[in-house]
């Protein structure tokens, strides 16, 4: 005889707990099904240009053949400016809002401007960026504007994992540094910012995945159809994958089939590497971690 059986309750809870489970196993698949199938239609019908000389040399024959090697290193700049931008100013408003500032009408304020921002649509930020850094600060349509432009599109999302992080360190880490004798900014340099590190990096990792594909933004601040030379500087125009791209697909004739889908195969292979080093760094963070 058994010395436990199984009541009418638990063996319905389990009938429910399998069902959720069940559930929410196939809601995880329809979302990963179509980026597998989207991966798969790239690779399959974009493969065949892909070459060492399509990644490196500037396109001919009225952009329907060669490589997409300004495209490419424009991306990079402007990657790398709006990163430069964002980040720091990102990282100091969150300390701010999360560290320093006290609770009340100012601060709740500056919150909702910063989700508000995060709401505003791309075409929105691009003709910000006309006004404010073309025209107003005077710096042209050049990879400085469009890349200012992208820092402050991207902003909220910097700003917010920043100081989800920064709130995630425990209290008594502070505390411990401060009966120590340590001032506040003490606690956070030395303490705070190196715990929240990883969390930070994952605010880097969508915005550089933001920054690589938007086109709006862009568009109208400093990327151009096409490009005879390479950009020099900040000051310079510059062409860019996810323009190229729109360009190739939709403006070009004559462009054989293959060809975008090698573009857009670049670009999903661009985002993807640069997303696994910071992920990889971040998980090496993590690693670190003492709690």
């Amino acid at each position: 005889m058994e010395m436990f059986v199984q009541s009418p309750l638990n063996a319905k809870n389990k009938r429910v707990e399998a069902l959720f489970r069940t559930l929410f196993m196939l809601m995880t698949l329809l979302l990963v099904l179509p980026v597998l199938i989207i991966l798969g239609m790239l690779i399959i019908k974009g493969s065949p240009v892909i070459s060492i000389d399509f990644l490196f040399t500037n396109p001919t024959d009225g952009m329907t053949a060669g490589g997409i090697f300004p495209a490419l290193l424009g991306t990079v700049w402007l990657v790398t400016v709006a990163l430069l931008v964002s980040v720091p100013l990102g990282i100091a408003a969150a300390i701010y809002l999360s560290e320093y500032a006290a609770e009340n009408w100012f601060t709740r304020t500056i919150n909702l401007a910063i989700i508000n921002l995060a709401g505003v649509p791309s075409i929105v930020h691009a003709l910000f960026g006309v006004g404010a850094f073309v025209i107003f600060f005077g710096f042209g349509t050049s990879i400085l504007s469009a890349s200012l432009t992208l820092a402050i599109m991207t902003l909220p999302v910097v700003i917010v994992s920043t100081r989800e992080s920064l709130q995630a360190v425990p209290e008594a880490f502070r505390e411990a540094c401060w009966n120590m004798g340590a001032t506040r900014w003490q606690t956070i340099r030395r303490v705070v910012l190196p715990n929240a590190v990883s969390g930070i990096l994952t605010g880097v990792i969508l915005e550089v995945s933001r920054t690589t594909g938007e086109t709006a933004p862009i568009m109208f601040t400093g990327a151009v159809f096409f490009l005879p030379f390479l950009p020099q500087g900040i000051f310079d125009q510059t062409m860019a994958m996810s323009l190229h791209l729109f360009v190739v697909a939709t403006q070009v004739p004559n462009v054989p089939e293959a060809l975008p889908y090698g573009v857009a195969l670049v670009l999903i292979a661009m985002v993807l590497l640069m997303n696994s080093a910071s992920i990889a760094f971040r998980m090496y963070l993590r690693g670190k971690k003492k709690w």
